[in-house]
């Protein structure tokens, strides 16, 4: 069963448990090489060989490969069946010549889907297949609308911010020279000639853009067209842009066969098709080439057409748990993935980070080009810091903290996080400027059906196995009877009570308040764990905390506790977005992230630039999901919430210094002196 998302009928080629392998022999040494092909093709039910085979064997080849001969000779010869492999649709940030192992594959025992000249198993699907089943055609509403908002393709590896062209643009789109895709697609040299020509004169005095090929872009392989092509009205965009943006713009997708074209259909176009690609033939396309494919004659709509080619079709695959998956998940890593490149391979300084949090640093924002701890010494240069660091200017600095699924152990005994955010605007918990995860709650403030499956499954997730940031303490005991308050105490000189603590901030004058508001109620107090630990300052006299507390939750799970209290009153504590999650009600005094929008009670103010009025599933996925960056320790890859989901509520032992673990044990000894390395 996956994560996000219960696994449902189109996974049955999986192998499972008990079944014999079937046989697959190949005579192409990429399979020998690329682990993850291996392994996706072994976790779909072949047992990958070398040898010769028998006639009830199958031969496993690469597309139309130049090595694919081999293998098609031995089939001949031994009258096994040949079975053709592709990389899917969504591969990776990068080409496959660049080493990067792909999210799915595409395995196809009758033909290979962008040769025309035989039919293919998803040329089957298409025209055999009802494709009638509502959930299945929902998911693929949802999965185009994902892939156009997080702007997913093949090769992801582009900027989502480059400047974009005037709109009102002809798009046309070059492809690799004598890809096995133009060439079994019935297009060669000519075909892009003519594309251009039509273009052209189809649409007289529009600028034309001819789109490069990302492979041509790296490098790696020519196109069609060259600089020589280039006029005043003819523009060669070789610029690494989402091609999402690019036909947003566009008034007219002109074709042969390349992906982008099939992309066009979902963002809204009827491409201009010279090929004879797998997407032409089925009613989303405008067909030029003149030898009609009699074979397909169905029309399909673009739900039907995408639920087949994406979610019926390919071998998704999920590398945070070495097993199969739906869609869903593998556009959940490419977003993290994508993410990861977008933000960061152009390189960060960052200022004020601790000797013990530069590792971790490291391994969350310098995958791509590794973080420089220092200030930038350029106007320009990508700068963060640590937030509670950072000054109270209009410098364009990005600042930096935990994330709310943090990790299992306090922040403040060393343990890594999980999770950190990034702002460029502001901090979460400084109400006195916007932030960024502000401007998130506000664009969330309507959710697409699939959005509110993705967070109502996480949410269930987070409170079955009762996770919260720091996922520590004993579970409650012998608590009161009666409607019981959870007052959370906070570190009283932590930057989100300085800067949202309102009049009320200290954690005696919030118990206090509680008290006198509620007076038959049965108040239960939690000091904050690193209060608790005598690393912080927040802690309240005991004689004075027992007359207003009928219950003192010492080393106490917050997230337990939370299944036990009808209400939580807190200043801005996080476990009045917890309590939310949970159902409960929630009284803030001060102004944490979550105030201001609708869902809580406030006696405090929140600023009145906080107009969106999300649900609950609004704030959760802009919190969760959208604002903060995840990192999987496991893999040391940039991963979904998911994944974090997973690993805390699964105990996987998670890895941490041995360096820390002493700091650490240090830094409880000498407590009373924490001023000086705070």
């Amino acid at each position: 069963m996956s994560d996000t998302l219960e696994q449902s009928d189109t996974l049955e080629q999986t192998a499972h448990p008990g079944e014999v392998p079937r046989r697959a022999y190949y005579f192409n040494a990429g399979f020998l090489k690329q682990k993850r092909v291996r392994r996706i093709l072994e976790l779909a039910g072949y047992d990958l060989k070398l040898g010769k085979p028998s006639a009830e064997d199958l031969i496993a080849v690469w597309g139309r490969s130049p090595y694919a001969h081999r293998g098609e000779a031995m089939a001949e010869r031994t009258g096994a069946s040949l079975m053709r492999v592709e990389d899917a649709f969504l591969r990776s940030l990068f080409p496959g010549r660049n080493g990067e192992p792909p999210l799915g594959l595409m395995i196809d025992h009758q033909g290979v889907h962008f040769d025309s000249s035989h039919p293919s198993d998803l040329e089957t699907l298409l025209a055999t297949h009802p494709l009638d089943d509502t959930p299945l055609l929902d998911r693929a509403r949802g999965a185009i609308a994902r892939l156009q908002e997080a702007h997913l393709s093949k090769y992801s590896a582009f900027e989502t911010t480059t400047p974009l062209p005037d709109p009102g643009y002809v798009l046309v789109v070059d492809q690799l020279h004598k890809d096995a895709s133009i060439t079994y697609g019935q297009a060669d040299a000519n075909t892009f000639r003519e594309m251009l020509t039509c273009a052209q004169l189809e649409h007289p005095g529009a600028r034309i853009f001819i789109k490069t090929h990302p492979e041509t872009i790296q490098g790696h392989r020519a196109g069609y067209f060259d600089a020589s092509d280039a006029n005043d009205r003819i523009t060669l965009y070789a610029d690494p842009i989402s091609p999402w943006h690019l036909l947003e713009g566009a008034r007219a997708v002109y074709t042969a066969s390349s992906q982008m074209g099939f992309e066009a259909i979902f963002a809204g176009h009827r491409p201009q098709v010279f090929g004879h690609p797998f997407y032409a033939g089925w009613g989303l396309t405008e067909d030029r080439n003149p030898k009609p494919l009699p074979r397909r004659g169905r029309n399909l709509s673009k739900a039907q057409f995408f639920a087949a080619s994406m979610i019926l079709y390919p071998k998704w695959y999920d590398p945070f748990h070495d097993r199969l998956c739906e869609i869903e998940v593998a556009i959940n890593t490419l977003e993290a993935q994508s993410r990861c490149w977008r933000e960061d391979h152009t390189g960060w300084h960052a200022d004020e980070i601790r000797l013990w949090k530069r590792p971790f640093f490291q391994h969350f924002f310098g995958q791509h080009k590794r973080v420089r701890f220092s200030p930038a010494s350029t106007p320009n240069a990508k700068s963060m810091i640590w937030a509670s660091k950072a000054p109270q200017t209009e410098t364009p600095i990005s600042r930096v903290e935990d994330g709310f699924l943090r990790s299992k152990g306090l922040g403040a005994e060393l343990t890594p996080p999980l999770s950190l955010v990034c702002d460029d605007l502001g901090i979460y918990y400084d109400p006195t400027r916007e932030s960024r995860l502000e401007r998130l709650i506000a664009k969330r403030s309507t959710l697409r059906p699939d959005q509110e499956r993705r967070v109502e499954r996480l949410i269930k997730s987070i409170t079955a196995a009762g996770l919260s940031k720091y996922n520590i303490g004993q579970t409650p005991l012998d608590l009161p009877p009666g409607r019981r308050i959870l007052v959370p105490g906070q570190v009283e000189d932590d930057a989100s009570i300085k800067l949202g603590a309102n009049q009320i901030n200290t954690n005696l004058a919030l118990l206090t308040l509680a008290r006198e508001q509620n007076p038959d109620a049965v108040i239960l107090y939690k000091p904050h764990p690193d209060v608790e630990a005598g690393l912080r300052t927040g802690a309240i006299p005991p004689d004075t905390l027992h007359q207003l507390a009928d219950h003192i939750c010492r080393d106490t799970d917050p997230s337990m506790l939370l299944d036990h209290v009808d209400e939580v009153w807190t200043m801005t504590s996080l476990m009045g977005f917890e309590a939310l999650m949970r159902g409960l009600k929630v009284t803030t005094t001060g102004a944490p992230f979550y105030a201001g929008l609708g869902l809580t009670r406030d006696l405090g103010y929140t600023p009145e630039r906080r107009a969106a009025r999300p649900s609950l599933l609004g704030l959760i996925h802009a919190t969760l999901i959208d604002y903060p960056r995840y990192h999987d320790p496991i893999t040391n890859t940039p991963c979904p919430v998911e994944v974090i989901v997973d690993r805390l509520s699964n105990n996987t032992p998670l890895p941490r210094s041995a360096r820390n673990r002493l700091l650490s044990k240090l830094q409880g000894v000498f407590a009373s002196y924490a001023h000086w390395w705070r």
